[in-house]
């Protein structure tokens, strides 16, 4: 590619959802429906919608979170989404604090994903985004 090639950004916000405090302190992880990786839950931010709430929305949707997600980003993170036909999409995540008030036992993607409580330093090792996994090792040594 040249090297004055304009690249297609796509934009997307996550939720870092947070249980627990301290040692007790957990991060909710999720599968991605095609792919089945760990990740947070992430998506497009929705026209009108301030990013953080739309974190929040990604949320309820793809793991069954209740709670507020923080109005300013805590990082981000870069990857490639996997489009129709194989075709994939740089995109900036921006990511979202998100302190979890209730876990739900039926959310709308119940059904296509699986959700996981985990330490910070055993989400790093799960997510494959190494910027993401930096961000959970931070958060990890406190």
């Amino acid at each position: 590619m040249p090297a004055d090639a304009v690249v297609d950004l796509r934009r997307q916000c996550a939720a870092l959802p947070l249980t627990g405090l301290g040692p007790a302190l957990r991060v909710v992880l999720v599968t991605s429906r095609e792919t089945r990786r760990w990740v947070i839950p992430k998506g497009w931010i929705e026209p009108g919608e301030q990013p953080h709430r739309s974190a929040a929305r990604e949320a309820f949707e793809e793991a069954g979170i209740v709670g507020e997600a923080e109005p300013e980003p805590i990082g981000r993170f870069g990857y490639q989404k996997r489009q129709p036909g194989g075709v994939l999409l740089p995109c900036e995540v921006l990511v979202y604090r998100l302190r979890v008030a209730r876990l739900l036992h039926d959310w709308p993607e119940r059904r296509q994903r699986e959700r996981r409580l985990v330490t910070p330093a055993t989400a790093a090792g799960l997510v494959a985004e190494p910027e993401l996994a930096a961000l959970l090792r931070a958060l990890a040594a406190g």
